[in-house]
């Protein structure tokens, strides 16, 4: 290799990563401010449990490309200050598995944290009390506690609605976790087109299929802290944004044409992205009862 091609091949290396820092968020939390007051959009970020699940394999990494670490699991309440609220998704662990010692509970190679239930009552609010429930796609450590939320406005495209109302479920799950919503108000989502959740502009469900045939990705548009997008599983490490891995038991093109998707997006909009199984940005995230605005 020449110099020169081996100074352009550094540069290009840098201006990657760089980029893919970019994306990410440097989470710096905030004083909190009292939410009672506040007039702008909020968003929560609640722990819904830690993924042991250490093997990298499965994401297309060999052993040394990226650090082992457990697996995040976060669950997000939107609070519009006028229209009302947006639960996305709904964690690993149903609350039901939570005995009285508070001894937290596995399931699969899933761990709890807190229950969702005593997360949201720290932010004032019930399960009843949600205008809108959806999750980034069907698989069981994102719906488990999708129950709870039977008497709110499920948002679901006819895929995932189907699926999870059959009696052949995604893996890991039973027809019982979802009978409760079989009667549930539902807006159905479109596979092709994004998703005004609120009908303004502030929250928008994008597509992203690839991970699943129904995975979508979130965009919630904050005044102070700027647009965040939550990633779904459509990237489950910062190190996904230099190398497109994409897991290898899901469709590769589909997956590339998502992530070109949501990259042009976030540098369009100048957005940070929270990658929702990434422990180490995960951890970096101001919990509830504290708020991005």
């Amino acid at each position: 290799m020449t110099k020169s091609i081996f100074v352009k091949s550094v540069c290009l290396a840098g201006t990657v990563v760089a980029t893919a820092s970019w994306f990410l968020l440097s989470a710096t939390a905030s004083i909190a401010q009292s939410a009672g007051n506040s007039k702008d959009l909020r968003l929560y970020v609640m722990d819904c449990g830690v993924l042991l699940y250490r093997s990298l394999a499965k994401f297309g990494y060999k052993p040394g490309e990226v650090k082992p670490t457990d697996l995040s699991n976060g669950c997000y309440l939107i609070v519009h200050p006028t229209k009302g609220t947006l639960l996305w998704d709904a964690g690993a662990i149903p609350d039901n598995l939570w005995g009285n010692a508070d001894i937290p509970p596995k399931k699969y190679y899933a761990e709890g944290i807190v229950p969702l239930n005593k997360q949201l009552a720290q932010i004032g609010y019930k399960p009843d009390d949600i205008t809108y429930v959806t999750a980034s796609h069907a698989h069981w450590d994102h719906v488990a506690n999708l129950y709870q939320f039977a008497h709110d406005t499920w948002l679901v495209s006819n895929y995932t609605r189907d699926k999870l109302l059959s009696q052949d479920p995604p893996d890991k799950t039973d027809p019982s976790m979802f009978a409760a919503l079989k009667d549930t108000k539902t807006i159905n989502l479109p596979d092709d087109k994004d998703y005004d959740v609120f009908g303004d502009g502030t929250v928008t469900i994008i597509p992203t299929p690839g991970h699943t045939p129904d995975s979508r990705v979130l965009l919630i548009k904050l005044r102070k802290s700027g647009p965040v997008v939550l990633s779904g599983d459509l990237y489950h490490f910062a190190r996904d944004l230099i190398t497109n891995n994409v897991q290898n038991d899901q469709n590769g093109p589909q997956s590339l044409g998502s992530h070109a998707k949501v990259q042009a997006l976030l540098k369009e909009i100048h957005g940070k992205l929270w990658i929702n199984h990434d422990y180490n940005q995960f951890n970096s995230l101001k919990k509830a009862p504290l708020y991005y605005d």
